[in-house]
């Protein structure tokens, strides 16, 4: 297998996904362009922006494009190249694509809600509080590794002061733009060049500090990002670093059309890892996450992007598209390792090395020179720290959400506390995400993947209950969900007995592998209690929908 062949078949695939699958999802869910959305019907209110769809596609896809597509593949590559290939594909078409869609389509289809109220809207304030804790719990786990992340990335000063000087950059884009109704394509062009300028002095200007620094400066910044409207911030350097990231899905592809490298990687090396022992399912399921699926991506849909969507047909563009753009990365990362396998052994270094010295090679073999070689890793870098980034503050900023949400009370006479206060409720979520990268967020991220997936579960419950009792076909939804259901629980309850084996064998430590025991039966029993409310309101809604 080559380089173009999988890459070029993967991105037909995904084209005419889009066309077909996705204008059928818009048919069956009953999109209209006439209909006004909640960021309009809402302007004004927090995070109500009516925002035109390259920008909210930017915005959207630099949120949900954190290091999975990236990492995942490559770990899963151990299992060989066709099963992640093939995962990619179908799970980003039929299982991601889907998600990513709904939750922007039954969020706009509800005022905006996120999906945490929409499950209470269906399901029951008992449901909505389960769903609640649980996804602030995971959220605080992609804060503190995150954080983690970005203050490795920002130890390279070039990135460091690139990074430092996008912040005054995105301001100044959304102040023109929002402010004073700049050209969307003039303010582009310009905020692109004074992108590459940033880079350029980065480069010429590194900054160096300490990690424990960069951590302490980070979780400043989300703070401050999290509780700043979306229009100043957030949005627009979202959009000015999608840039970046397109241009580096680009460049690779470029860079495998011209090289047309071999993919040295087997096509299948069988059920078990051959490393480890884990069987392809359920963790070639859980390790390619975003690359495929990620339940992250609903909550960046219905918490942020549906209040932002200026016309229903752009959800299309922003949650199917978005998400394909995504497997596109994944396919790239794919090729990446395929490529450094060698004398059957798997390439080393850390996922994001492997990528960036693939992709290097590649450019190396175009005949680049040394300098231009330094400066395209460090871009590659930058481009790194950009996924983790805009994830991060947009995972922190759903977080405070998600944390209002849990205590606002059941009945609309009582009055709220101050834990609902949007600065108080940020700063706790903060501190505890970074208390947590401190104290060692490592010792529990071990059961992270299988969480993330998780939250895709309720998602396509919400969407499936919505359609139901809306007399809609729901089968697009609920195949995904009861697969996701099969292949979470499962990975859940093996690291259980892992976890278990090895402190029998008193070869484990308590603080990591008794804390991961905790943790996975804590979301076990917070999964299977919200499950069994859900599915017996669906099943009351397809009874009733027959009756019709």
């Amino acid at each position: 297998m080559n380089g173009i062949t999988m890459l070029g078949g993967a991105i037909i695939i995904f084209l005419v996904a889009y066309v077909t699958y996705g204008s059928w999802l818009a048919k069956k869910w009953g999109i209209d362009s006439k209909n006004p959305t909640p960021a309009h019907v809402k302007k004004g209110q927090e995070d109500f922006v009516p925002t035109k769809s390259p920008i909210l596609l930017g915005h959207h896809f630099a949120s949900i494009a954190g290091a999975g597509p990236i990492v995942g593949p490559i770990q899963a590559a151990v299992f060989g190249w066709i099963p992640v290939f093939l995962w990619i594909v179908i799970g980003g078409i039929f299982f991601g694509g889907v998600q990513d869609y709904s939750s922007i389509v039954v969020s706009v289809k509800h005022e905006g809600k996120s999906l945490g109220e929409i499950i209470e809207h269906y399901l029951g304030h008992k449901c909505k509080m389960l769903f609640s804790i649980f996804v602030w719990l995971v959220l605080l786990l992609v804060i503190a590794a995150f954080t983690d992340i970005v203050a490795s990335t920002f130890t390279n000063g070039a990135v460091a002061t690139a990074s430092l000087l996008f912040i005054p950059l995105a301001i100044l884009f959304g102040f023109f733009v929002y402010r004073r109704n700049a050209p969307l394509a003039v303010s582009s062009v310009a905020g692109i060049i004074l992108l590459v300028v940033c880079i350029a002095i980065g480069i010429n200007f590194p900054i160096h500090m300490s990690k424990n620094f960069w951590r302490g400066f980070v979780l400043l910044y989300i703070f401050v990002a999290s509780v700043s409207p979306v229009w100043i911030l957030l949005q627009p350097r979202d959009y000015l670093y999608s840039f970046l990231l397109y241009f580096i899905i680009i460049a690779s592809a470029v860079g495998i059309l011209f090289t047309n490298p071999t993919i040295t990687l087997p096509a299948f090396t069988g059920f078990k890892n051959p490393f480890n022992g884990q069987t392809i399912f359920p963790y070639l399921f859980i390790t390619v996450a975003c690359g495929a699926i990620s339940g992250f991506h609903s909550l960046v849909g219905s918490g942020s992007s549906s209040k932002q969507l200026d016309n229903e047909k752009d959800a299309k563009l922003v949650g199917y598209g978005s998400m394909l753009i995504e497997c596109c990365l994944a396919i790239i990362a794919l090729i990446a390792v395929g490529v450094l396998f060698k004398d059957g052994h798997m390439p080393k270094g850390n996922p994001f090395v492997v990528y960036a010295s693939a992709i290097a090679g590649t450019f190396k073999t175009l005949g680049l020179s040394e300098s231009s070689m330094k400066v395209a890793y460090t871009v590659i870098s930058l481009s790194f720290s950009a996924f983790a980034i805009t994830s991060l503050d947009t995972g922190a900023r759903l977080a405070r959400v998600v944390f209002q949400e849990i205590f606002v009370p059941k009945e609309k006479e009582k009055k709220e506390s101050f834990l609902t206060n949007p600065y108080v409720s940020t700063l706790i979520t903060v501190a505890c995400g970074g208390v947590l990268c401190i104290a060692g967020y490592k010792n529990v991220w071990p059961i992270f993947g299988a969480c993330n997936q998780l939250i895709a579960v309720p998602c396509f419950l919400a969407v499936g209950v919505w359609l139901a009792k809306s007399g809609k076909e729901n089968r697009m939804v609920i195949i995904p969900m009861v697969f996701m259901i099969f292949a979470t629980m499962t990975s859940l309850i093996m690291s259980l007995g892992k976890n278990i084996s090895i402190l029998k064998a008193g070869q484990g430590r308590l603080e990591t592998h008794g804390i991961q025991c905790l943790m996975i039966v804590f979301i076990f029993v917070l999964a299977f209690m919200l499950l069994l409310e859900g599915v017996k309101v669906l099943l009351k809604a397809h009874k009733e929908s027959l009756e019709k």
